[in-house]
């Protein structure tokens, strides 16, 4: 997604979601599909955020639980719980979120730079969205979902 600025495309959509209390978007055209976590064929747990792998339209790719990324514990198991299928530049991979609130449309003048400590900018964040009285931290989610391990890769078909 390109960096936003007033000679950006004049609206962008961002789908919703919470995480721990907070709202965020990510570029909608990066989203596959929305699946419900008990209707994905799971195997393979890794470890807290790396929620093991799943098989999803023939498709198996890796599922990063945010829950417990964000917060910095285990989220309790719920089969209710939204995941984001999204397609990165590097992989098909899902992404388990609180829940998924919608999809805004956003002109560039309604997202205000975000700065990080000391002034800086970090690199996954795109913006603060205000629309209709919500407020969304807006991200990058190909540069978050890169950070620290490098880019995820490995989502294959299975025959």
């Amino acid at each position: 997604m390109p960096k936003i600025t007033a000679t950006a495309s004049p609206e962008l959509q961002f789908l919703a979601f919470t995480l721990g209390g907070l709202e965020y978007g990510l570029d909608f055209h990066k989203v596959q599909e929305l699946r419900v976590l008990k209707s994905l064929e799971r195997f393979a747990s890794d470890g807290e955020i790396i929620d093991g792998v799943a098989v999803s339209r023939g498709v198996i790719m890796p599922i990063v639980d945010m829950r417990a990324a964000f917060s910095g514990r285990p989220a309790q198991p719920d089969p209710m719980t939204d995941v984001i299928i999204l397609k990165l530049s590097a992989c098909v991979m899902g992404m388990v979120v609180d829940s998924v609130t919608g999809v805004l449309t956003l002109r560039a003048d309604q997202i205000s730079p975000i700065a990080g400590n000391g002034g800086q900018r970090i690199d996954y964040l795109l913006g603060l969205g205000n629309a209709d009285g919500r407020r969304l931290i807006l991200v990058d989610i190909d540069r978050l979902m890169s950070i620290g391990r490098g880019a995820i890769s490995g989502s294959r078909h299975v025959a």
